[in-house]
């Protein structure tokens, strides 16, 4: 039963549509991530199909192999039974011989009386005495005989029981590895038949579903340097929505792809007297720091012609606030200059002001703040390095406290209390640890009618009614999980026929019964950066999903824009 089991088991965790992934990929194009790792699992599934199929062959051949045994075994009883039979035959001849002997040995001893003086007269004692001896000695032998062939009859007989009693354990033996094979060979069938579902799946993933959980997990990434970074109080984990229970899942860092230098984090660690050579190593532990001396020429820029790259270009770049400290500005501008060289191929191409490439700012560039310009001038050919290219100089405004690059950005370095320790935290990041209900990262986007991030008990259960409808439901019914509100806020344009909660609880009960209420709910953190799992009490017992399959499902059917914008959250209930 183990190779059965053990495929069982392999596809038990493969059961999902959505599936695990304890790499942790950039959350800047979460759909990809979910393709790729459904294709992975596909590939997962094939393989422990293939070694299934190598250990049916294995128990195919141990099969043949007890058959084999057992038809040996047979033709050995079948000998011992022959050959039983022979003894048999044997000792009825010897025993009727020795009737024979006895009864005239007897007949000798009876006439001896009657005889006794006749022989006496005709023949010596001596001779008559041996002539007695002789008849007994042959007597004796005839029994020693018959003796032995009984013992030797009754050993075979006893062998014969031996080898009947490993042919029937033999052929017991062979029909369970019978059921075995037949039953491996059942689920190696089922094996095929998931990836043939799966790799329908891939090919039939829903583009309105994938346009949904794209843009609700933040297809781009932000900077510091908004205007509007002031706390959104509704989206804090100290409102109080007014009803009970209330559930909101709370974001750890948001629209990042948590690699390279979170500039909360570089401007935590100015504050607490780092130098922009540690921050960059920090962040950067696998590059150098290479000073250049001038870097001339001029750099193209998308909507700004060619534009003197050291004076102009990166005069103008708005990715950090200029009243922050100035090692971080330092450390910002190396980035800044680092990032145009890679990108244009050394100034050859042109770059994007946008935050796909990195904002750049004429408005700022005219009139360039004194601390910026200082923190550009005073790193004036500075750049980072990585062997003998360009490092790739990623930033993002608020990572939750974990890079991808370079681990926990926390004081100690550790994850263990990373909600305190995270340098974001110390420089009081407005988005380290926030419930997103907006469409956008400014407080003034569409919220869809929503005034906060806050589920109510029907809603949470509805949430988890979706999952277990994706993971069990049909193409058809996994089709219409949509948000609720799709037709009345549209997410990246995309309309459709969603399930009302009752008619979602209604599709769960077909597969396995729906979830009505939710009395607690925990997490887990991983110590590699990302929410290992969620865990809630139901009215159908505790449900525990992991983070990285809870995170899209709950973005594609969450109500209004309320969504999960990292790997890393967490949920607090009320």
């Amino acid at each position: 039963m183990r190779y059965a089991v053990v495929l069982v088991l392999c596809i038990s965790i493969l059961l999902f549509v959505l599936p695990l992934n304890t790499v942790h990929a950039d959350d800047f194009d979460t759909i990809t991530k979910q393709l790729e790792d459904t294709k992975r699992d596909l590939v997962l599934s094939v393989s422990a199909t293939q070694t299934n199929e190598a250990e049916l062959n294995k128990l195919r051949t141990r099969i043949q192999d007890i058959r084999a045994s057992v038809e040996v075994l047979g033709m050995q009883v079948a000998e011992k039974k022959q050959a039983v039979s022979i003894g048999d035959a044997t000792i009825a001849k010897r025993q009727k011989l020795l009737s024979t002997q006895m009864a005239s040995h007897y007949k000798l001893i009876q006439s001896q009386s009657d005889l006794s003086l006749i022989n006496f007269l005709t023949t010596s004692l001596e001779d008559f005495s041996q002539t007695q001896k002789q008849q007994q000695t042959v007597v004796e032998q005839n029994q020693n005989l018959i003796i032995q062939l009984a013992i030797r009859v009754r050993n075979t007989e006893e062998a014969q029981l031996v080898l009947e009693s490993q042919q029937a354990r033999l052929a017991s033996f062979k029909t369970e590895l019978d059921r075995q094979s037949a039953f491996l060979a059942g689920e190696i069938t089922n094996a095929k038949q998931y990836q043939n579902v799966l790799v329908q799946k891939i090919s039939e993933l829903s583009s309105r579903q994938k346009s949904i959980i794209d843009a609700r997990s933040a297809q781009f990434t932000a900077n510091a340097n908004n205007d509007d970074l002031s706390d959104d109080d509704r989206a804090s984990s100290s409102f109080d929505p007014g009803f009970r229970p209330a559930f909101a899942f709370f974001s750890i860092g948001a629209y990042t792809h948590r690699l390279g230098m979170s500039q909360f984090g570089a401007k935590g660690r100015a504050d607490a007297g780092q130098n922009f050579r540690d921050i960059l190593k920090a962040y950067f532990p696998g590059s150098n720091l290479e000073e250049k001396g001038e870097i001339g020429g001029n750099i193209k820029v998308s909507g700004s012609g060619e534009i003197n790259f050291e004076s102009t270009y990166l005069y103008g770049i708005a990715e950090m606030p200029s009243s922050w400290s100035k090692e971080a500005l330092k450390a910002q501008a190396i980035l800044a200059r680092t990032y145009a060289l890679r990108y244009t191929g050394g100034l050859d191409r042109e770059i994007c002001t946008t935050e796909s490439c990195q904002v750049y700012s004429p408005s700022k560039s005219a009139n360039v703040p004194q601390a910026w310009k200082e923190a550009v001038d005073e790193t004036r050919g500075m750049v980072l390095k990585d062997g003998g290219d360009y490092a790739k100089a990623y930033y993002s405004s608020t990572t939750g406290g974990y890079l991808i690059s370079s681990g926990w950005d926390t004081t100690d370095g550790q994850s263990g209390d990373f909600l305190n320790t995270a340098w974001e935290r110390k420089a009081k990041s407005p988005w380290f640890y926030k419930a997103w209900y907006r469409s956008g990262y400014s407080n003034t986007s569409d919220s869809c009618g929503r005034t906060h991030p806050w589920l109510n008990e029907q809603e949470m259960a509805d949430i988890l009614n979706a999952w277990q409808v994706r993971k069990s439901g049909s193409n058809d019914e996994v089709g219409r999980i949509l948000p609720i509100t799709i037709n009345q806020c549209s997410i990246a344009g995309a309309s459709g026929d969603p399930y009302s909660m009752d008619e979602m609880a209604q599709v769960a009960d077909k597969y396995g019964g729906r979830y009505t209420s939710v009395s607690e709910v925990s997490y887990s953190f991983s110590k590699d950066g990302y929410t290992s799992e969620i865990r809630f009490n139901t009215n159908r017992g505790q449900v525990s999903i992991s983070g990285s399959e809870f995170k899209p499902l709950f973005n594609l059917r969450a109500p209004g824009n309320i969504s999960i914008r990292n790997a890393l959250y967490a949920v607090e209930k009320r």
